[in-house]
């Protein structure tokens, strides 16, 4: 499936088009529900399409969930439903929700401009000093006065580019709204969602995404973008044989405004800084709820993140974190038991929706029930695949300890004592460092899991690794690089890898019974797997300010240290850990040609090798700090 189609159809609250009813859950749903089709008007004179799926029970009054999204409404038609029945938001319809889905400003069938990450503004003053916060409150502001039967309350939710319209929807301050749940929300887009990460540029979820996205229409259509025609499958081969940055936008056209504004800004200034959402998170109203994915690729970054930003800048905001085992958006799917080859020993996203997503919205929007027994933060911790309900994230006993880069590929608790000891490898442009083994098109979603043994047996990844653990070893928190590198360039990117390395013995206990019975078994050789648990880069020239970039000196030992999304995992007795440092992670983030330049205007003749040095001795101690929770 191409990367659009995987964001709006299978993570971000946009379902598959259906005209029919094709069970008995779609049946009722169009036994008991009717659908409008409105075009509610903004202060500034422009109308956003909407559909509304209203209740036909009138005993009581209904809640309203919204969803806002720039990837479609669909289908199109009142005798046409979406099929909210299937998954677990069918119970918002058994509950007698009012479902409402917008196409945002200068989407598909609304009017107006679309912006990307339209900039929040704090200041508005006449009626086109205009935002995504203004327009959902106009949206709310009709609804409530204009849908029969509502009972005052209003909700929003929605999955990555929706659950930044869901944030952006918090700070519209209209009273109605009285609770709101931003899933995996892009919330900064150079720093760490989507299409950067610490300034390195994600090629492949960048491109692929706006070869569909954001080409301009002159009126409202039901009538999607075409892509582009790729000459191969093979993701890898696609991404390298098309060459330097220039290149991609030569394919894109000049048609995506937003892609060359992208270009124009390598470096975090104000227009990145207007786009970061943790800027406004003030004042908050609403009861909120951020919910994401440990092993989200897009989108990691942006739970963790937005709560932890209203909990340090709206205090009094009644506000919790849920963070599951999941890529991007599986908790609204049907199936949370694994990822990749990972099992997590229960169906997680059953758990979720049941315990925690469905009541919060029950209690808040219908005032059913007793307050929720949601904790503070809910977060689910694989290695030992449990949940645990904390009272604060991090948790009061996580303390951050370092673990050191020792001689002969050794990782210890302790300091290295030697002297003008490094490993070194070679960093070839021409040959990256792929992120995943296997051959592909799309960009996989479970590559945040993957083994990482193919990476450690290249001769340009580096790997240390820990004896083997005589106790558990659990980490809950952000995971910190520091290291000391240096490069014969004058730029490097560094990817930094936690990898749990699973004993040579391992394997799930349903796949042992299986060899018991001596029953033929295609799963995946556990023994031995090197788990990715966490892995980022950072494009170096950004080591010590996103604002201004600072070249390398060749050959100089030069402290490299940056922050990991968090983590929540449990190292096991008889496991042990593993770091892994590369200088690409191919088509993941662009190349860099490791020399000093905007890399958006790089040629083809800019890329050259580098001979990169990571060092562990006395002097040069580099370290990974771990967030221990004690």
């Amino acid at each position: 499936m191409r990367k659009w189609l995987l964001l709006a159809c299978a993570a971000l609250f946009v379902f598959p088009v259906v005209t029919k009813a094709v069970n008995q859950d779609s049946l009722w749903m169009y036994t008991h529900y009717t659908k409008k089709e409105v075009y509610i008007p903004m202060r500034d004179g422009v109308k956003l399409f909407t559909s509304i799926y209203l209740p036909k029970d009138q005993s009581e009054k209904h809640p309203i969930l919204m969803t806002r999204t720039p990837y479609s409404c669909a289908p199109y038609g009142e005798a046409n439903f979406r099929p909210l029945y299937k998954n677990h938001y069918k119970q918002y319809l058994k509950e007698g929700y009012i479902m409402v889905v917008q196409d945002v400003r200068g989407t598909w069938m609304s009017e107006g401009k679309f912006v990307n990450v339209r900039p929040f503004n704090p200041n508005k003053k006449g009626k086109n000093d205009i935002d995504e916060a203004s327009d959902t409150y106009d949206t709310i502001d009709w609804l409530v006065k204009n849908l029969a039967g509502n009972n005052g309350s209003v909700g929003i939710f929605g999955i990555s580019y929706p659950g930044f319209y869901s944030t952006m929807g918090a700070l519209s301050g209209h009273p109605a709204l009285k609770a709101v749940s931003p899933q995996a929300p892009v919330t900064d887009w150079f720093i760490g969602d989507d299409f950067h990460h610490n300034g390195a540029f994600m090629l492949t979820d960048a491109f692929s995404f706006y070869t569909v996205f954001d080409h301009p229409h002159p009126k409202p259509t039901t009538v999607g973008p075409k892509g582009i025609e790729y000459y191969t499958r093979d993701n890898y081969k696609y991404y390298l044989e098309t060459g330097a940055l220039p290149n991609f936008s030569k394919i894109i056209g000049d048609s995506v405004t937003f892609w060359h504004e992208m270009y124009a800004h390598p470096n975090y200034d104000d227009y990145w800084k207007a786009r970061n959402v943790r800027n406004f998170l003030k004042n908050v109203k609403p009861v909120m709820l951020e919910v994401g994915g440990v092993f989200d690729a897009e989108d990691c970054f942006g739970a963790w993140n937005t709560y932890k930003t209203i909990e340090s800048e709206s205090p009094n905001t009644n506000n919790r974190i849920v963070m599951g085992p999941w890529y991007h958006g599986q908790w609204a799917s049907n199936d949370g038991t694994h990822l990749g080859n990972v099992r997590f020993g229960s169906n997680t996203s059953e758990y979720y929706a049941n315990n925690i997503e469905i009541p919060f919205f029950n209690y808040y929007l219908k005032g059913k029930g007793q307050a929720p027994d949601i904790a503070e933060a809910t977060i689910f911790f694989t290695g030992k695949n449990e949940w645990k309900r904390l009272p604060q994230w991090p948790p009061a006993d996580m303390k951050a300890q370092p673990v050191y880069l020792q001689p002969d590929g050794k990782l210890a608790f302790s300091q290295p004592t030697a002297t003008n000891s490094f490993s070194e490898y070679i960093s070839d442009p021409a040959k990256p460092v792929p992120y995943t083994e296997d051959i592909h098109f799309n960009r996989t979603i479970s590559y945040m899991t993957d083994d990482q043994r193919f990476a450690s047996r290249r001769p340009d990844v580096v790997a240390f690794e820990s004896e083997v653990l005589d106790k558990d070893i659990t980490l809950a928190g952000p995971v910190i690089a520091d290291i000391i590198a240096s490069t014969t360039g004058t730029d490097a990117d560094f990817v930094v890898k936690l990898v749990d390395v699973f004993p040579n013995d391992f394997k799930y206990e349903e796949d042992a019974a299986s060899e018991h019975r001596r029953v033929p078994s295609s799963t995946y050789p556990m023994g031995g797997y090197q788990m990715l648990v966490r892995g980022e880069i950072m494009r170096g020239k950004f080591r010590n300010s996103f604002e201004k970039p600072e070249a390398f000196v060749p050959g100089q030992p030069t402290p490299v240290k940056f922050t990991l999304p968090d983590v929540a995992h449990t190292f096991q007795k008889g496991h042990r850990i593993m770091i892994q440092i590369q200088s690409s992670w191919f088509p993941l983030a662009d190349r860099n040609p490791q020399q000093f330049m905007d890399i958006y205007k790089a040629t083809d003749k800019d890329f050259k090798k580098a001979d990169i040095k990571i060092y562990h001795d006395a002097t040069h101690a580099s370290k990974v700090l771990l967030p221990i929770a004690q």
